[in-house]
């Protein structure tokens, strides 16, 4: 097992529009003393400080299982509790982070998941600038992994679901399953059928335990510290991906070992779509109210293609009885568009949602991004990587029998216009990740040779803790981003290091991580 290297981040900018437009790096604003940019949300001023932090971790880097830690910028989230400023002005702190479903670039696998324990350090430097950058300053040391198992004890797996049917335990709905052949990884072995999951959000608990929503079912699962599966909540009917008239969990993503495997339709005729799932997933500070957002519309809503998969659907549910989950609202988030430059027949498209974080009842951080365009792709440049804010005040509660208790329930076109009499969030656009002239203070850039400080495509992650090290009464924050690298490495290890890889890409893709210092306004309460 190999030490994990340093990790750091910080925040970027935004402007207040209810469509938000993306900002190249030539045109962003630039730092000016302690501000890069400024937003105002529904009256409530934001402001992106300065990048304070980066570091990473190796491509290569492996858990104490023996596996690649991979694609850990999934989902992350950094304990309060333990979080501290050092007399020295360092900080310190235990995150908590998840892997998706494992190496997938080439076909899925039979990847156990995993929640993953980093021990933290961030020392700032406030004199680096872009002609005399500085080197990472936020270590990040691997403690350990807990495996996530099934209610009965059974693994988990990252394997694409089976196109019908499931697992059926008592109490619990019916769960996504992928049967599978040999070891689940193209080797020997007895074959099974394991609970399906790709994993995307984490929410810590105050009693330890976690809430991890997934893109399969799309599901919001509750796994006790041990990792055992303890809830399930399935999203109303329209969530759920049909094909053929039958709730249908695969988003076609066949095995490594058969990648000529497919289902029929490709994409699902109503529900979540293909590897677009519960994508976001946030806690209000008092444990009792839990919020998931999909990554993009649901098919019968305008998805799968663009520029129609804009209109997101958030759910609100309480979670004061863990075991009993009820649903209480559902609004509408409309996603950005933005202009890919290497597309000629579909130039406007959707900044697909990453990850989003409470700040207060009615506003939340989120990360909209382009795809395909960074560190491994073909295309260096990002058009869109931006942390925004959105704010329900004033949307419409869809939740309803007719939206959501039929497979085809709607709230807009197929086109993506919205229904008459619902409307969606204000959205405010806010923290470019591009600014290179922030990027450069640590050696990085947007755009350009394709270099280890050229920023990775798929930036996944939030967590937020105060500047002051106690409660962040002064506004002050930290905001980690880490990036999701899909395992890609040439030196990858799984199955208990018994299945080695090497990704094709030919790429080693670190985990970069990025913390952004900002100043929130009063009464948002993001911890």
């Amino acid at each position: 097992m190999r030490p994990l290297s340093c990790l750091c981040l910080v925040l970027s900018s935004c402007l207040s529009l209810t469509t938000a437009v993306p900002t190249s790096p030539s045109n962003t604003p630039q730092a000016d003393g302690n501000v890069v940019n400024q937003t105002i949300c529904n009256g409530k001023q934001y402001t992106y400080q300065r990048l304070a932090g980066y570091g990473f971790v190796p491509s290569n880097a492996r858990d104490r299982y023996g596996d690649t830690l991979g694609g850990w910028g999934s989902s992350i989230a950094i304990d309060q509790n333990t979080w501290r400023k050092l007399k020295d002005g360092t900080y310190t702190g235990t995150l908590y982070a998840i892997p998706d479903r494992g190496w997938n670039t080439q076909g899925t696998v039979n990847y156990q998941n995993r929640v993953h324990t980093f021990s933290i350090s961030l020392t700032p430097n406030t004199k680096a600038t872009a002609s005399s950058p500085s080197p990472p300053n936020l270590s990040l040391i691997y403690k350990s992994t807990t495996l996530l198992a099934d209610p009965n004890g059974g693994p988990t797996t990252g394997l694409d679901a089976d196109p019908s049917g499931g697992l059926s335990f008592k109490d619990f709905p019916l769960l996504p399953a992928a049967t599978f052949t040999g070891n689940g990884f193209g080797q020997p072995g007895p074959g099974g059928k394991s609970l399906s999951i790709d994993a995307e959000g984490l929410v810590l608990n105050r009693d330890g335990s976690y809430w991890i929503s997934d893109e399969y079912g799309p599901y919001i699962y509750r796994f006790s510290r041990s990792g055992k599966l303890l809830t399930a909540i399935q999203p109303p009917r329209a969530f759920l991906p049909t094909r053929n008239g039958s709730i249908s969990f695969s988003a076609n993503s066949p095995p490594v070992y058969d990648s000529d495997r497919t289902v029929t339709p490709a994409d699902p005729q109503s529900g979540r779509s293909n590897n677009q799932g519960l994508e976001g997933l946030t806690a209000a500070p008092d444990g009792k109210t839990i919020y998931a957002l999909t990554q993009s519309a649901l098919i019968q809503d305008g998805g799968p293609n663009n520029p129609f998969r804009r209109q997101a659907r958030l759910l609100q549910y309480s979670i004061r009885n863990p075991n009993r989950p009820a649903l209480e609202k559902e609004y509408v988030v409309t996603l950005p568009l933005y202009t890919d430059p290497t597309s000629k027949k579909t130039p406007r498209k959707v900044a697909g949602q990453s990850e989003i974080h409470y700040l207060t009842p009615t506003q939340f951080l989120i990360i909209s991004r382009d795809s395909g365009f960074g560190r491994g792709q073909d295309n260096s440049q990002s058009q869109y990587r931006h942390i925004d804010i959105f704010d329900i005040s004033a949307a419409t509660n869809v939740a309803s029998p007719a939206n959501d208790n039929v497979a085809n329930g709607s709230i807009a076109s197929s086109t993506g216009v919205l229904e008459p009499g619902v409307t969606a969030a204000t959205y405010c656009s806010f923290l470019d990740f591009n600014v290179n002239s922030e990027l450069g203070k640590f050696g990085l850039h947007n755009g350009g040779g394709q270099d280890a400080g050229l920023l990775n495509e798929k930036w996944e992650s939030l967590a937020v803790v105060p500047v002051d090290g106690k409660k962040g009464s002064d506004g002050e924050f930290f905001v980690f981003s880490v990036s999701d690298n899909d395992f890609i490495t040439q030196d990858g290890y799984l199955n208990g290091g018994k299945f080695r890889y090497s990704d094709e890409s030919g790429f080693n893709l670190d985990n970069q991580a990025l913390v952004f210092q900002v100043k929130f306004p009063q009464g948002v309460d993001p911890l």
